[in-house]
């Protein structure tokens, strides 16, 4: 299973200044470094729980439609399917028609499913021969994503600023302070199979 990222978020659930806020800091100094430990937590939270926090686009390339007739999408909250296209028998790149297909995005993971009566479409026998595009995230504004997630962001931020190294504590080195662990593995979905 490949996944490429193909848009990005355009904000960060966590704006500067709520980070600023949190760990104390006056000035702007630091602004650069901050927005940097921001994007940072982001993504670490993302792949500590396999979720996509803001509106991202994603292709997602496999080698072919599963057996057992359901395709769970990674990366939920799901919003939706922008395309699912395939290989041919025949070689031809073919876009599968959305009449054929339904997208359920209540479900976590979000699912595709042939509509009834329907299957998925056969496939050549080739590395990559399904992709589909789609939009996953909790939505477009900070305030979209759940509080938890958000908070342990802003740990990790005031961790990552007050630690710019390893922490030693004894004789073994804290990298994740314990309540960040603890909120992102509220969120956290199951490895994919």
């Amino acid at each position: 299973m490949g996944l490429t990222l193909s848009s990005a978020p355009s904000v960060e659930p966590v704006a500067t200044s709520e980070a600023k806020s949190q760990i104390r800091v006056d000035t702007s100094d630091d602004d650069t470094l901050i927005g940097n430990y921001i994007t940072a937590s982001r993504e670490h939270g993302e792949q500590m729980t396999r979720r996509a926090f803001i509106t991202q686009t994603w292709v997602w390339k496999m080698d072919q439609f599963p057996a057992n007739g359901v395709l769970y999408v990674p990366l939920p909250p799901l919003q939706s399917v922008t395309s699912v296209q395939y290989i041919d028998a025949n070689g031809a790149t073919q876009t599968w028609s959305t009449d054929d297909y339904d997208v359920d995005t209540s479900s976590q993971p979000g699912r595709i499913v042939p509509v009834y009566n329907n299957s998925f479409p056969t496939t050549r026998n080739d590395t990559n021969a399904v992709t589909v595009t789609f939009v996953a995230g909790y939505g477009d504004a900070g305030s979209d994503v759940p509080e938890q997630l958000r908070v342990a962001m802003m740990q990790l931020v005031g961790h990552w600023y007050e630690n710019r190294e390893e922490v030693i504590v004894g004789s073994s080195v804290s990298r994740l302070p314990n309540v960040v662990e603890t909120l992102f593995n509220l969120y956290s979905m199951p490895e994919a199979q």
